[in-house]
């Protein structure tokens, strides 16, 4: 069901503690935005702002156990489960080992490059198992989301009117169906009003990320964006897949590794080299592209991990199953043990944003940069309205193994 908050938000993924407020977009007129976000804001704004090579003979990706490294406490070694499913992956699938590992990140503002924000949601560190699974090997792509599409009719939230029933105080002319859309400032601005770089385009949706104006030719091998919560649950379940936990997804980026910065180590550019397509430049005015693409990326166009997954940091935030609350790591640590196979907790909560509902996403995006936002760093949190779409937003998904 839709949210009954009259906004739909740019998630909180590129910004500072909450998702960008729908209502400030819908409820009001443009000139009185910024008066109502000052008023709303206030007190949030206060917080810190933050290769193809790969075949499909790959699918039996390395067995992290063979991996020699040093463990830093406070994390523990990763156990990767023995066993693995017989027969052929499914199509674009890799298999993930599961096992025993040590899940969340350490404050990253003492990290080279680890931005302005200390994330506390990703602590403390704790010892979580997941069972094996099946895990797309990239994003869910434009021509996968066409395919579901034109197989079922389905409508995403971008591409339906907010009514007036929904929101019987928005100004008529902005119960317009839309999404929210990044757009580069002209010059360098302050970091503390996200309204300066994303606002509701009217027409915005899957297939024009950036507004009417835009298209997805010659871009089916793009991840899909613009795709709130209830549409990529929507699109696995036609698929025969569902989302990932956030454990599970945090497992599978981290390949085998344990306690490292980013899905490849502790560098962000090993030997001067670019492993993940994210903002370089003077945020929110240009990237520069220095990573070989200015904006979004084809998939897998940077080095797999070591499980075989390309793009698990940067380009586009991935949604998990997992409702979001900042408190989730404190309770599984707090119960003692080995969480196994977490769900996420019961309901959602967000004390910057209590009134909305939101599911957890992770890997960051090709808008992070460490003036604003360092989460694509691999034990990190983002968070997003569940009826929230965004055109650096998208999803990828899983396959239970069979039963032994």
């Amino acid at each position: 069901m839709r949210s009954t908050t009259p906004y739909r938000r740019p998630p909180n993924s590129a910004r500072p503690k909450q998702a960008a407020a729908r209502w400030l977009f819908l409820r009001y007129s443009p000139w009185k935005s910024a008066v109502v976000f000052a008023v709303v804001a206030a007190g949030v704004i206060a917080a810190t702002i933050w290769s193809r090579r790969h075949s499909a003979a790959q699918a039996a990706a390395p067995e992290p156990a063979t991996v020699v490294e040093v463990i830093r406490p406070p994390f523990e070694r990763t156990l990767p489960n023995a066993f693995r499913p017989a027969g052929d992956a499914p199509s674009g699938m890799v298999w993930i080992p599961g096992g025993e590992f040590s899940m969340g990140s350490n404050d990253p503002t003492k990290c080279l490059c680890g931005g302005h924000d200390g994330m506390p949601d990703a602590r403390p560190i704790h010892r979580v198992y997941v069972d094996g699974f099946w895990m797309d090997q990239n994003d869910v792509t434009n021509e996968q989301f066409a395919k579901f599409v034109a197989a079922t009719g389905y409508v995403t939230i971008a591409e339906k009117a907010p009514t007036r029933e929904e929101f019987p105080t928005a100004p008529i002319e902005n119960l317009v169906a839309g999404s929210t859309v990044f757009t580069p400032t002209p010059g360098p601005v302050p970091l503390d009003n996200y309204l300066r770089w994303w606002s509701y385009v009217h027409g915005a949706d899957w297939r024009h990320p950036q507004g009417p104006d835009s298209d997805i030719k010659g871009r089916d091998n793009y991840p899909v964006v613009q795709v709130a919560y209830p549409d990529a649950v929507a699109y696995a379940k036609w698929a025969g897949k569902r989302l990932p936990t956030e454990a599970e997804w945090e497992f599978a980026a981290r390949g085998g590794l344990s306690g490292r910065v980013y899905a490849w180590g502790d560098d962000l550019t090993p030997g001067g080299k670019h492993m993940a397509n994210t903002y370089q430049g003077t945020f929110p005015v240009k990237d520069t592209g220095e990573d070989g693409f200015a904006g979004i990326a084809p998939v897998a166009q940077f080095p797999a991990n070591g499980y075989g997954l390309y793009d698990m940091s940067g380009n586009v935030w991935q949604w998990c199953s997992d409702w979001y609350r900042p408190d989730y790591f404190k309770q599984l640590a707090a119960a003692g043990g080995v969480a196994r196979n977490p769900q996420g907790p019961d309901s959602s909560f967000d004390p910057g944003d209590p009134s909305e509902q939101k599911h957890v996403h992770k890997g960051g995006s090709f808008l992070c940069t460490d003036q604003y936002c360092t989460r694509y760093m691999v034990g990190t949190r983002g968070k997003g309205e569940t009826n929230t779409a965004a055109n650096h937003l998208g999803f990828r998904c899983v396959k239970p193994a069979p039963a032994n």
